[in-house]
This record gives C-alpha cells, sequence and structure tokens, in this order.
C-alpha cells in the first residue's frame, strides 16, 4: 500500500494493520506529520500540532505492541486530532481566540479522555472559529482554514480545522462539536461524514452545558463507518453529567453491518421563515430521496414552520460567547454577539430557553410519524474565504441564517443527525444532506448512512491537493 493510499485508508483498516504488525504506530505518525508539514501551511488546519508528543506517545505504543501478547484497544496506535474547544491536558487551547493561544490547559476533556483509552495518538490541536461563532473558520490573529477541494472556499465551522485534515488526508478521523451545524456543516463542505449525537450520547465531562443542550461533541471521518466506531468511543455518560443516554446495544459500528429495514421517511428542503434550498441543495437532497426510494423505502414531503424557534434559538446561542473574555480581545462580531446577550437579564435567557424548549416539542411531535428526515445541510453551497468578513455584524448574522438554517432546529430538539456527502456544485466543491433521527436513536441514520454509502460510494474520491 503506497503512502498515500495509506493515509487514506480508513482508521479501521489502519487499526488492524497495526494490530496484524504490517505497521506500526510509529510509522503511521510519521507520515501524517509529515504531510502536515507538507501541506498545512496552505491547508490552516491545524492552530497546533503536537509532534514531539505524538512521537513519544507512537513510540511507546510501538515498543509495547512489538512485546505484548494482550487484547489492544480498538484504535491502538491510530492518530486522530482534537479541535481546540476542546481541552487536552498540557497543551494551549486557544477557543480560536488570539490571546487565549498561549494558554495551557490543565486536563484532559472527558472526550478526549475516552479517545486516548481507546489508544489514539493525537497529532495536534485543530482549528475553530472564535468561540466557535460562525460557521466559517477565520479567527483574527490565526491563517483561515481553507477546503482541501478548493483553497479559496471555507471548509465550514465551526469544526473547519478537523473537517479539513480529514479530508486532506492529515489523519483519518478527528474530533469535531455542533453547537448549530458545527459538525455537520464542515463534513458537507468537506466531503465527508459528521455525526451530531443526540443529547445526552457523549459527556461534556469535566465542564458543564453553556448552551442549554444545543451543543454536543461528536466524530468527523471519511467513511459511515469509520464515523459510527468513534461515536462508539466517545459515547457514554460520566457521573455528574446533567443527561445521559446509555452505551448502544448493538454498537454503532455494528449498525453499519446491519440490513436495513424498510422506513418511513420524510424530507424538506424549505425552512421557514429563513429560506428555501438552492437548487444545487435542493438537488442533492432530491436525488438522495430518489436513491432511497430505489432501496426500497417510503418517503414523501412534508411542510414544517421553523418560526416560533428562531428568535429564542438565536437568543440561545448568542449567549456561547459571553466566557468572560472581555470584548476588546474579540472579532467585530463576537463583540457585537456580547452586547446584544448582555442587554438581556438573565430571566429573558431563561425565557428564552422555555420557548426553544415549547418550539422544540412541537417540531418532534410533527417528525413523530417519520423514521428520518432527510434535508440538506446548508440552503446554498460554500462561500468563498473572508467573503463575508468586512460586512456590519447585523448582516453577517443575516447571512449565516440563511446558510445554515437546516441545522440548528434539531440542536434544539436534540435530535441526532448525521451529515453525508451526496453532490458536487459547478465549483467542484462538494454538497451534503442530513438524515435526521428519531429522539436518542443515532442507530436508524447510521444504518440508513451506510447504506447510501454503498448505493454511492464516496470515500475514495480524493481532493486534488491531497495526492500532490
Amino acid at each position: 500500500m503506497g503512502s498515500v493510499d495509506l493515509v487514506f485508508a480508513s482508521a479501521l483498516e489502519q487499526a488492524r494493520l497495526i494490530r496484524s504488525k504490517a505497521l506500526s504506530p510509529l510509522e503511521l505518525v510519521q507520515l501524517y506529520l509529515d504531510r502536515i508539514q507538507a501541506l498545512d501551511a496552505r491547508l490552516g488546519s491545524f492552530f497546533l500540532v503536537m509532534g514531539e508528543q505524538a512521537l513519544e506517545d507512537a513510540k511507546a505504543k510501538t515498543e509495547h505492541l512489538m512485546q505484548t501478547t494482550e487484547p489492544l484497544p480498538p484504535f491502538f496506535g491510530v492518530p486522530t486530532a482534537i479541535k481546540d474547544l476542546t481541552t487536552v491536558s498540557n497543551v494551549p487551547c486557544s477557543y480560536g481566540v488570539k490571546i487565549l493561544r498561549n494558554r495551557i490547559a490543565t486536563e484532559d476533556a472527558g472526550v478526549v479522555m475516552r479517545l486516548r483509552q481507546a489508544g489514539f495518538v493525537l497529532l495536534g490541536k485543530t482549528a475553530t472559529s472564535e468561540l466557535g461563532s460562525t460557521p466559517y473558520t477565520e479567527p483574527p490573529g490565526f491563517p483561515p482554514t481553507r477546503n482541501p477541494w478548493h483553497l479559496d472556499y471555507t471548509p465550514g465551522g465551526s469544526s473547519g480545522g478537523s473537517a479539513a485534515a480529514v479530508a486532506a488526508g492529515l489523519c483519518s478521523v478527528a474530533q469535531g462539536s455542533d453547537g448549530g451545524g458545527s459538525i455537520r456543516g464542515p463534513a458537507a463542505c468537506c466531503g465527508i461524514v459528521g455525526i451530531k449525537p443526540a443529547r445526552g450520547r457523549v459527556s461534556f465531562a469535566p465542564t458543564g452545558d453553556r448552551l442549554s443542550g444545543l451543543a454536543t461533541e461528536g466524530p468527523l471521518a471519511r467513511t459511515v463507518a469509520d464515523a459510527a466506531a468513534l461515536l462508539d468511543v466517545m459515547a457514554g455518560p460520566i457521573v455528574g453529567d446533567p443527561y445521559w443516554l446509555p452505551n448502544p446495544d448493538p454498537s454503532f459500528l455494528e449498525m453499519t453491518q446491519q440490513p436495513v429495514a424498510p422506513q418511513r421517511i420524510a424530507f424538506t428542503t424549505a425552512f421557514p421563515p429563513i429560506g428555501f434550498a438552492d437548487p444545487t441543495c435542493e438537488a442533492a437532497v432530491l436525488e438522495t430521496v430518489r436513491r432511497l426510494e430505489e432501496l426500497g423505502h417510503s418517503v414523501e414531503s412534508i411542510d414544517l414552520d421553523f418560526t416560533d424557534l428562531v428568535e429564542p434559538l438565536v437568543t440561545v446561542w448568542q449567549a456561547g460567547v459571553d466566557v468572560g473574555i472581555p470584548g476588546i480581545f474579540l472579532s467585530k462580531f463576537n463583540r457585537w454577539l456580547l452586547r446584544r446577550s448582555r442587554s438581556r437579564s438573565g430571566g429573558d435567557y431563561l425565557m428564552a430557553v422555555a420557548r426553544m424548549q415549547i418550539a422544540a416539542r412541537r417540531l418532534v411531535a410533527t417528525l413523530q410519524p417519520f423514521d428520518v428526515l432527510v434535508a440538506p445541510v446548508f440552503l446554498h453551497p460554500t462561500i468563498r474565504v473572508g467573503e463575508w468578513a468586512r460586512l456590519r455584524p447585523a448582516k453577517i448574522l443575516n447571512k449565516i441564517m440563511q446558510w445554515v438554517a437546516p441545522c440548528p432546529p434539531f440542536n434544539a430538539t436534540g435530535q441526532p443527525a448525521i451529515s453525508i456527502p451526496a453532490d458536487f456544485d459547478a465549483n467542484g466543491l462538494p454538497v451534503g444532506i442530513q438524515l435526521v433521527g428519531r429522539p436518542a436513536d443515532e442507530a436508524t441514520i447510521i444504518a440508513l448512512a451506510a447504506q447510501l454509502e454503498a448505493a454511492n460510494p464516496w470515500s475514495q474520491r480524493r481532493p486534488p491537493l491531497a495526492t500532490e
């Protein structure tokens, strides 16, 4: 297997090669570090490369591999990367804020602990938008992150660094987080798979939930099986979590190998009062619907109205920038969000949470007759790097809402959703669709996504930059 084929092999295949001793963790980590050095100056997917730590860990794992006869963790020696909104002990965590770029984290986040226990080697911290607040990754004081399919365009955000790294073959899987589309959007922009798990599936330990249930951690990968297996690793409560779900049985990875019974599926390309999918994103949904019908599923159009959800959801979401950092150190857009948030009282916030939850209840009830909803990830294709940089903050927020409208409603409901590749736009950039499941039912959408992947294989498609 050549080096390019090896870095684009699935994480599950890389783990198998390591367990069989056909490949050592040190060889694989060094290969990825060499690729990062060669390609990432143009891509900007990593804020921080943990080269020394990664090599030290890989050497120790290689020595252990040669000496042990005991079973190994599922991803022993496989490299991965962590979004820079998530803490890694003794490593800087900037949250995409320039003034915090040298702030050292004192402990691993719960999800990082789980990844270490699964045997992963951490390559570094991937780029995020400032405080994770925008669906593009261009934080002031850092290079913008670019889409490996076309460097003039964004890979999305806020998990843009993780998605770009996976798509470009700088790691096989990566961790992200999603508070309004921040896993699904970058996955769609970069032509990979991203899962926003159900609320309570992945722990936020040791921190609290700051966004009233909107945000969750989740996997980014090139295949549905890799994403499912990574979610198996991430899943599970940690003592003290405010809400939690039991581990799945069978596992999410096993669900990718199960036959899929006929499902009752709804689809929509309209998100009133915000807008409608443009022809490219609408076509991706309709082509997915056609494939699902060919696979034996029952599919029908549904009308949804998100009017009661928009205002309270924005109120809760914008409060996420109020993390105690003086506004002078933030971008103009985040300063504006901070002022808007602080102009509301605590009572206003709690009322917004209540209204959001009531609207979310209605949405879940409307979707109750269906097993899955098919929808666009975004309402139009990927934007250029810097396209909205000179706009007024209010205009930026409006542009964001008109782009990402299909994602935040399902953060409000807490339903699981998976973004999968569907097509390419006129600029050669990927376009994705999302499958939204019933509450706590990742299993069905993962199985359905695997069925669609088999009908329309995408994991062998590689950006031109990645094969240089």
